[in-house]
């Protein structure tokens, strides 16, 4: 059970509003509990909104990176919540199949042939979850693949995801009904 109670429809207009920005229109299901629990304290998760919406919708990193990213993060700290609602919606939407978001939570993962663009970003996320710097070749081979700009974006797309991370795991938020369900280590 969460520790922080989720709020529960009729929400407050000024709530319903936000919620409905913060998901998809048209999207069959309530919004996601890590959203309702946020509104517990509106003007910390408006803040959190203009950054994680930013990250998602108008980002410069391609989708399919954003996702290999935010997998791999949600994965190494052990998110099963995160990792499964991006598993079922934002993940496979990029074009990842379930084989390679499997690979994601594997700590060698075998298998799965990854692109070097993507070798470099599996292991620079490893990299900083392990050590929380970047050794010179894991930026190196990062920097062979993407401008500065788009590597600032990973930096903080690895550091957002870990935050939700800590947030979701710490509140003990069970996985989404709807969600894709973490693989068995």
């Amino acid at each position: 059970m969460t520790r922080i109670e989720p709020l529960d429809p009729p929400y407050p207009d000024p709530v319903d509003r936000a919620l409905r920005r913060w998901m998809p229109p048209g999207v069959p299901h309530e919004p996601l509990t890590l959203f309702r629990v946020l509104h517990r304290h509106p003007e910390l998760a408006s803040r959190m909104f203009a950054l994680g919406a930013g990250l998602l919708s108008h980002g410069l990193l391609p989708a399919v990176d954003r996702e290999i990213v935010i997998a791999r993060v949600t994965a190494r700290a052990g998110c099963a919540y995160e990792w499964g609602v991006h598993a079922a919606t934002l993940a496979q939407q990029a074009g990842l199949d379930l084989e390679q978001l499997r690979a994601t939570t594997d700590p060698h993962p075998a298998g799965v042939r990854w692109s070097p663009r993507h070798t470099a970003l599996l292991d620079a996320v490893d990299e900083l979850h392990d050590t929380a710097r970047l050794s010179q070749p894991a930026w190196d081979a990062l920097h062979a693949h993407y401008e500065d700009a788009q590597l600032l974006e990973f930096l903080v797309l690895t550091g957002w995801y870990r935050t939700i991370s800590y947030l979701a795991n710490g509140l003990l938020l069970e996985e989404e009904g709807w969600a894709t369900p973490f693989p068995a280590r």
